[in-house]
């Protein structure tokens, strides 16, 4: 999956288990909800899970739910969390400076919580 899909992945489960944020949410149910594979949600649980957003469980009580309350999860965490070789280009000068140009932009996004992006689409 491309970079910008993967994000987006992240963020639409992620917007999933902020509005349930005390319920188990199985992949089965949340590939239901957004029309994705389960084992492309599991796999995104994976990378989540990986940066301390979401708690997993399993068994016949299992899924996930968000680890820390969504008015806490920027959307440069989630975009972090799943994207990693972004701008890379293989000159060591020039990766230098992308990696800062990256760090920015990650906290530019950081200003815009998962919480306003639940909000944002309830009105929509």
């Amino acid at each position: 999956m491309a970079e910008s899909g993967q994000f987006r992945l992240g963020l639409r489960l992620l917007t999933v288990l902020a509005k349930g944020p005390g319920t188990m949410h199985t992949s089965a149910a949340i590939a239901e909800e957004l029309g994705e594979s389960p084992v492309v949600v599991r796999r995104m649980f994976l990378l989540l899970h990986k940066a301390g957003l979401i708690e997993q469980k399993k068994g016949p009580n299992g899924g996930a739910k968000l680890m820390i309350p969504a008015k806490q999860i920027g959307v440069g965490t989630v975009y972090g969390a799943v994207s990693k070789g972004w701008l890379v280009v293989g000159d060591a000068s020039v990766d230098g400076v992308m990696k800062k140009v990256r760090a920015e932009a990650i906290a530019a996004m950081n200003e815009t919580t998962l919480n306003q992006v639940v909000k944002k689409l309830r009105k929509a």
